[in-house]
């Protein structure tokens, strides 16, 4: 009998074609999931007569509880290398391996740049209004080239996002708890002094930090109070950074001019979630690592994971 190797999350249905599954073919059955399962039962339900599953960044937890109720698998492989929501002692403890794959900070770079262009030339107002027969010309864009762009984070992505700034002819400044001045010279940018100063002196803030306790709630009511009523803030990276009603807050009542959101406290986001409703907000459904580029490093990896663990020698190994 042939292993049982669950693919979870594949909304698009390119798992198995955006791949070459064809070297496991003889050993294992794969069956892609284009559904999300929102809740443990679920999960487990769904799960309970699989060996391997594969699953899609930090969306699905695998907690103790889960392992427990998970008595055949064998492998878990996530996309990435780090992944905050899997109990890695509690699969060692139950006998999973766990493995990642390599992924591409260039994806969520370019979709930075989409969210805070469509933000500044109002994009989709306009697309709409152009293909309903609406007004021709509503809005009044703003220009980039000689505008503050304020980074909070200067690692691999935000660093490159510092780098396209740049090219639009902005200037560039960067804050982060760690961030010394010999690495913000190196990338070319200027360290602000503190994060109140950035936030305050900013046209446009882009949010490029890893989420920890440190950084869990960094942008709430305060921070929003010192931005400009005239600024626009980009989060492609983790939505508990900012405290999700204190943004809803300042887009209702017009304290900031806007905002180009990634990433959501639920995911996938509730039919009824205030965010699908809020104004002044440019929202995609967390297509940040979503590429074809991509997605061809992830799902091939797992088939060179799931060869390796099948001959003994399983490969990139978590955490």
């Amino acid at each position: 009998m042939p292993l049982r190797c669950a693919v979870l999350d594949d909304f698009q249905q390119v798992a198995t074609t955006l791949a070459d599954w064809s070297p496991i073919a003889e050993d294992v059955e794969v069956v892609s999931f284009g559904v999300h399962f929102d809740n443990e039962d679920a999960l487990a339900a769904a799960l309970a007569e699989f060996d391997i599953v594969v699953t899609l960044r930090e969306r699905v937890p695998f907690p103790a509880s889960l392992f427990e109720r998970l008595p055949r698998l064998r492998l878990l492989i996530a996309s990435g290398m780090r992944n905050s929501v899997i109990d890695y002692a509690a699969a060692e403890a139950h006998g999973v391996t766990v493995c990642g794959t390599a992924s591409s900070s260039t994806p969520p770079v370019e979709l930075t740049w989409a969210l805070l262009l469509g933000l500044a030339r109002g994009i989709v107002r306009e697309s709409d209004s152009l293909r309903s027969g609406g007004p021709w010309q509503s809005t009044v864009g703003v220009d980039l080239c000689g505008r503050r762009l304020g980074l909070l984070g200067l690692g691999k992505i935000g660093s490159r996002v510092a780098q396209v700034g740049h090219a639009f002819g902005m200037r560039v400044s960067a804050w982060s708890q760690n961030l010394s001045e010999e690495r913000a010279a190196e990338v070319g940018v200027e360290r602000a002094g503190s994060k109140e100063d950035l936030l305050a002196g900013s046209d446009f803030v882009s949010i490029h930090l890893a989420l920890s306790d440190r950084t869990r709630g960094l942008i709430g009511a305060r921070e929003f109070g010192l931005l400009k009523p005239t600024a626009y803030l980009v989060n492609t990276s983790r939505s508990a950074i900012v405290d999700q009603d204190a943004l809803l807050d300042a887009l209702r009542a017009g304290r900031i001019a806007g905002a180009g959101v990634d990433v959501f406290d639920i995911e996938p986001l509730p039919a009824d979630h205030p965010m699908r409703t809020a104004p002044r907000l440019l929202a995609t459904p967390h297509l940040g690592y979503v590429s074809q580029d991509n997605y061809r490093t992830y799902y091939g990896q797992a088939v060179e994971n799931i060869r390796a663990y099948l001959a003994g020698s399983p490969v990139r190994q978590l955490p």
